[in-house]
């Protein structure tokens, strides 16, 4: 069977948030599905197969990271929609089913993706104890981000010290229940980006997330309410690098970029 790695929130190979896609007709058992995820290595590989016309959506779409399946996935969401259209297998806005809900993917004139996602719920939270010391930064305030997400938001004092950011992943490990979202806003209002973010999930697998969909349907309603404004771009600033446009529509927030695939092969297992 065919598989595909696709740098997502990128329009470049070797940059963005790569995702392993694999398009099945059927799901089989989870193990197999966890020892590819595994194999490809990936912060996460996207399953998908297509299901019976006439429901509420189009296909069936999971998603795994090395060491366990993730209740939603926007990167990953993002590649699998690519896959499809470039491949011709769909057109026009695709309804995936996942454990978040149905999740759309719309693709533009330009070749550009919009993500429709359900907004995280922000609730103000105690900094878990050694967390800061883990992260190696003062943090400012941090958020709950309800289940989906699953990963609080953590507000830093600024741009350089986001980018700045060494974490002791094994410490993080230890003192953040999964991981952890840190933000600040951008250094120069006006530079492309209104924010931005990195994310660390060791417990998932993920030392740092090359650029996470997810997250900002959280970042999206934190920074909309502190800059006054709905339509943002958000850039997350890990070493691979990424943009993603958001537009926070009260209970939904549209995330959109766009990828490329950059291997087609064939998966023997």
């Amino acid at each position: 069977m065919r598989i595909r790695i696709v740098d997502a929130f990128t329009d470049r190979p070797f940059a963005g948030n790569p995702a392993g896609v694999v398009l099945l007709d059927s799901f089989p058992g989870d193990d197999w599905l966890q020892n590819v995820a595994l194999e490809v290595n990936h912060a996460e590989t996207a399953f998908a197969h297509p299901l019976p016309a006439g429901g509420g959506a189009d296909w069936a779409l999971r998603w795994f990271t090395p060491t366990t399946e993730v209740r939603m996935c926007g990167h990953a969401t993002l590649a699998t929609a690519h896959v499809l259209h470039s491949t011709g297998r769909a057109t026009g806005t695709i309804r995936f089913a996942t454990l978040s809900g149905v999740l759309t993917a719309t693709v533009a004139p330009d070749g550009s993706l919009t993500l429709d996602f359900p907004t995280a719920p922000l609730t103000p939270v105690d900094v878990p104890e050694g967390v800061e010391e883990a992260l190696g930064a003062k943090i400012l305030a941090a958020f709950d981000t309800g289940p989906d997400v699953g990963n609080p938001v953590m507000e830093l004092a600024d741009e350089q010290t986001v980018r700045a950011l060494a974490p002791d992943i094994a410490a993080l490990a230890r003192t953040a229940e999964r991981g952890i979202i840190a933000t600040a806003a951008a250094q120069e209002p006006g530079g492309g980006y209104d924010f931005v973010s990195r994310c660390f999930f060791p417990n998932s697998g993920i030392d740092e997330d090359p650029v996470t969909g997810s997250a900002h349907t959280a970042l999206a309603p934190f920074w909309s309410e502190r800059l006054g404004r709905t339509h943002l771009t958000g850039l997350q600033a890990s070493r691979r690098s990424g943009l993603v446009q958001v537009t926070h529509q009260g209970e939904r927030t549209l995330l959109t970029g766009r990828a490329v695939t950059v291997i087609d092969g064939e998966l023997h297992a």
